[in-house]
């Protein structure tokens, strides 16, 4: 099955040739979707280089519009038949690909979420953000009658036509409870897998605050009772 990897860009001119060397090791990707959301730091210019290669479809925003909104023109632009979000930093590890794959190709899932809470390796900072990750799931899971341990994971695998059923609206960080309402709403099969993650810091790159929390918890609260 093809593998479309969704990549939404935001300033990380540093991370970004390396990120993209490891997608491209895996040896599992059909193509990566990189939509750079109106970056000023040089990544547009890194991304230039890759205009006409044969794998990688770089996008462009011309000013930002939030990562949700890079997620959402990344589909739109996906020929792929599952899609997967990579950020573009070093968080995430490509090499978890094929627990993310195996379950949908297997068919046992429509949906697979990369759980950073599962025993995997991960670099432990930031109490507050795991104990914030920790009720948002828990506000899934009573809301969406789920068992989820990890809502707000970047690593969310989806069988292509998933998504494409799905109209998505939302701009920035809260992309993550619309998409894991909608799909819990539709009764998609959702598994999780044990993953790596190595999370930064701010002085690193990290942009995710306290402050999106609140519209996160209000899109899981809307998505119950609207669609």
């Amino acid at each position: 099955m093809k593998l479309s990897v969704l990549m939404p860009v935001y300033n990380e001119v540093d991370t970004l040739e390396e990120i993209v060397r490891q997608v491209l090791a895996t040896g599992l990707v059909h193509e990566l979707v990189m939509v750079d959301d109106g970056s000023t730091d040089g990544s547009r210019e890194i991304m230039q280089q890759w205009l006409d290669h044969e794998i990688i479809k770089p996008v462009f925003h011309e000013q930002n519009s939030g990562k949700g909104t890079a997620i959402r023109t990344a589909i739109k632009n996906a020929t792929g038949e599952i899609f997967v979000i990579q950020d573009a930093d070093l968080e995430y590890d490509p090499r978890d690909y094929p627990k993310l794959l195996q379950p949908i190709e297997e068919g046992r899932a429509d949906v697979v979420y990369g759980s950073r809470f599962l025993g995997g390796p991960s670099r432990k900072i930031y109490f507050w953000h795991q104990l914030g990750n920790n009720f948002l799931t828990l506000v899934t899971n009573v809301l969406y009658n789920l068992n989820l341990s990890d809502m707000e994971t970047c690593y969310k695998c989806f069988r292509a036509e998933v998504v494409r059923d799905i109209e998505l609206k939302s701009r920035r960080f809260d992309m993550e409870p619309e998409i894991t309402a909608k799909i819990a709403k539709r009764r998609y099969k959702i598994y999780e897998v044990p993953i790596a993650y190595y999370g930064r810091e701010y002085h690193e790159g990290k942009k995710i605050t306290w402050r999106d929390g609140f519209p996160a918890l209000w899109a899981l609260i809307r998505y119950r009772f609207t669609d």
